[in-house]
């Protein structure tokens, strides 16, 4: 049985960043490199890349390795985890649900087992606006219905509910914080978005502009403007450093919470086009597909709790400078990492 969190684990050890090898973790292992932190990724490059890795340890192992993640905690003296680790598609989880109830669940309570026997006392959890379903209010707050439509929403909301009974039974302390769509990368143009077989929006559109395979739009018969799917794309950099001031605020003491991370206004999949036009100065070829199941038709959010709680506010905002930072890492690696850092 797991031992409840004293008061003496709350020194500032190393911050332990699972799936820091990945997009939304390496940007966030940066972000903390950034305040003066000691980082360590936690990543067995399933999805992650060697090359994103460059302002933080890199220890090569999977989530369901126990004994690995109980070493490196020990080694490093972790003080805090951000947990990004985990399966993300949508798409995938309906056809498949049993992996993401496997990585997403099954591999998540094993390392809050761990957390808990080591004395780690604090969590950064990157849960997501799927464990929302198709929404009966816009734009979405903290307090609305949890109805999620498919496996991936339901295995981050059953974590998200985990952690309450866990803080109440062994004093551990999280925040959750639910993503709208990441989007964008560093404006320095060193890391960026690199998925295989990448699925969002914005990369597959620049891909598509530079003589890739033309973009499919799912679904043209939604209820909405232009009959596209209408979602709220926030940068990554600013997620990033909605993870630092999260975790600065557990770290002075601060309560539990979840919050909604995005901008607030929603873009249509055709408006996020017009965006890659305007900013390559390419057209963007597309076809024309069916709904994907799981898909809810508008998803946007109200992020006025984290910024009133925690000040936070995002600082690229504008889906056109959004894009911009995307096309300038595509533009540069058109292979990803391995045109610099893994070939």
């Amino acid at each position: 049985m797991a031992s409840p969190i004293t008061p003496s684990d709350a020194d500032r050890g190393a911050i332990l960043v699972t799936g820091g090898a990945g997009y939304i973790g390496s940007h966030a292992a940066r972000a903390l490199a950034r305040t003066g932190r000691r980082v360590v990724a936690y990543d067995n490059l399933s999805a992650g890349h060697r090359g994103a890795v460059r302002w933080s340890d890199l220890v090569e192992a999977d989530l369901h390795d126990t004994d690995t993640f109980r070493r490196t905690v020990r080694e490093y003296r972790v003080g805090a985890v951000m947990h990004f680790a985990a399966l993300a598609s949508v798409g995938d989880s309906v056809r498949d649900p049993s992996p993401y109830y496997r990585e997403n669940l099954e591999g998540t309570l094993g390392i809050l087992r761990v957390m808990l026997e080591e004395g780690v006392g604090r969590l950064i959890f990157s849960s997501t606006a799927a464990v929302f379903g198709e929404p009966t209010e816009t734009p979405i707050t903290e307090a609305h219905d949890t109805r999620p439509i498919n496996p991936y929403g339901e295995t981050k909301l059953a974590i998200e509910r985990a952690l309450g009974h866990f803080e109440r039974a062994y004093g551990l302390r999280s925040i959750a914080l639910r993503y709208f769509n990441a989007a964008g990368a560093d404006p320095e143009g060193d890391i960026g978005e690199d998925h295989r077989p990448e699925a969002h929006l914005i990369p597959l559109a620049i891909d598509a502009a530079r003589g890739g395979d033309p973009l499919r739009v799912f679904g043209g018969d939604y209820p909405t403007p232009d009959g596209t799917c209408l979602r709220d794309y926030i940068h990554v950099n600013d997620l990033a450093q909605a993870h630092v001031r999260a975790l600065a605020a557990l770290e002075a003491g601060g309560a539990s919470a979840v919050y909604n991370l995005g901008n607030g206004h929603p873009f249509s999949v055709k408006e996020v086009i017009a965006a890659v036009e305007r900013v390559s100065g390419l057209r963007v070829p597309w076809t024309a597909g069916p709904r994907r199941e799981g898909d809810p038709s508008v998803l946007f959010a109200s992020s006025a709790r984290i910024r009133r709680d925690l000040g936070w506010v995002p600082s690229i905002s504008s889906l056109d400078d959004i894009v911009q930072t995307a096309w300038r890492w595509h533009s540069t690696h058109p292979h990803g990492f391995t045109d610099r850092t893994e070939g």
